[in-house]
C-alpha cells in the first residue's frame, strides 16, 4: 500500500494553515481533537507549531470505542505535558457537559486577570482543531447545544471557519479538518485510514482490511472468532482471515470465490462503527520521544 511519503494536500488544507496562523494570536485557549483509538496518529504534528503556547485542552472523542485502560493512560500522558483533557463519545454526548468548566478551570488564571481589571464575563475565544473525521464538528455541536458546524461521517465536510457561541462568554472558533503534507510513518497512514480519517478512494479497501484483519488476528482473535464465526490458524495472514470471514458470510461469487472486496468493506465499516468492540491501537509505549 503506498501510504509512506504520499502527499495528499488538498488547497483548502493550505488555506487552513494561514488561517489558524493567522487568528491564533486572536485565541485565549486552543481545543486539540483526537481519536481515542489512535491518539498519535490523529495529533497533526503541525498543530504545536501553528499553535506556540497558548493553553490546551486535549478531547479524547470516541472513548465509547476505545480500550478504557489505555484511554486513562493516555489521558495521563497528556496531563503529564500540561494540558488539560477531556474524555468524550461526541456522538452519545458523553463529556462534552464538561467542556465549558473545563476550559474555564483551564484559563482560570487569565480570568481572575481580567476579572481584576474590570473585565467580567469577558468572552473567551477556543480555537477547535483536529483532522478530518476525527468527530469535531459532532462534538461542537453538542457542546452549544445546536446544530450550528456541519457534521457527517466522511472526512473534509467542514470547509470554512465559523463562530460557534456556547454561552454568554464562550464562542468557539471551529476550523476544517487539516492532514499534513506528507505521511513519513506507514502505520500513521494505515491507522487514520482504518479510522476513515483519509478517503477510502484514495486507498486498497482490501489491502486495508488485511492489515487491520492481521493486527485483530494478532491482539483480539477472540473478538473475530466471537463475530465472523471462524477458526484462526497462527499461520494466517490478513488476506487468509478476510477470506474466512467473507466465506463464512457467504459473499462467494461465481467459481464460490469470495468477494472479499465486499469483505474488506463490512470489516471497515464494523470497525468504525464500533460493532467489533472497542480497541485502541496505540499505547504510551508507541511514543518516540
Amino acid at each position: 500500500m503506498q501510504i509512506q511519503g504520499l502527499s495528499w494536500f488538498p488547497g483548502h488544507m493550505t488555506k487552513t494553515k494561514r488561517m489558524i496562523v493567522a487568528e491564533i494570536g486572536h485565541m485565549d485557549a486552543v481545543c486539540e481533537i483526537l481519536d481515542a483509538r489512535i491518539p498519535l496518529s490523529s495529533r497533526n504534528p503541525d498543530v504545536d507549531e501553528m499553535t506556540g503556547d497558548k493553553p490546551r485542552l486535549v478531547v479524547l472523542n470516541r472513548v465509547d470505542q476505545a480500550d478504557p485502560r489505555e484511554t486513562k493512560r493516555w489521558a495521563a500522558y497528556f496531563r503529564g505535558k500540561g494540558y488539560a483533557v477531556l474524555e468524550a463519545n461526541a456522538k452519545g454526548g458523553n463529556g462534552t457537559a464538561q467542556f465549558a468548566a473545563a476550559v474555564r478551570e483551564l484559563l482560570k488564571d487569565k480570568i481572575a486577570a481580567w476579572e481584576a481589571k474590570g473585565q467580567v464575563g469577558r468572552t473567551i475565544r477556543v480555537m477547535v482543531l483536529g483532522i478530518p473525521n476525527v468527530g469535531k464538528s459532532t462534538f461542537i455541536n453538542k457542546v452549544a447545544h445546536r446544530k450550528t458546524a456541519r457534521a457527517e461521517d466522511r472526512p473534509g465536510v467542514t470547509r470554512t471557519k465559523q463562530w460557534v457561541p456556547v454561552d454568554r462568554s464562550l464562542e468557539l472558533l471551529d476550523t476544517p479538518g487539516i492532514l499534513w503534507p506528507k505521511f513519513d510513518d506507514t502505520q500513521v497512514g494505515i491507522h487514520l485510514a482504518f479510522t476513515g480519517a483519509i478517503k477510502d478512494d484514495v486507498m486498497d479497501i482490501e489491502e486495508l482490511a488485511c492489515y487491520l484483519m492481521e493486527y485483530l488476528g494478532r491482539h483480539y482473535a477472540d473478538v473475530l472468532v466471537e463475530r465472523y464465526k471462524i477458526e484462526i490458524d497462527e499461520a494466517d495472514s490478513g488476506y487468509d482471515l478476510l477470506t474466512k470471514a467473507g466465506r463464512k458470510r457467504g459473499f462467494l461469487m461465481r467459481g464460490a470465490e469470495v468477494d472479499t472486496e465486499r469483505m474488506a468493506r463490512i470489516l471497515l465499516d464494523e470497525f468504525r462503527g464500533g460493532k467489533l468492540g472497542r480497541f485502541t491501537l496505540e499505547t504510551v509505549e508507541d511514543l518516540k520521544e
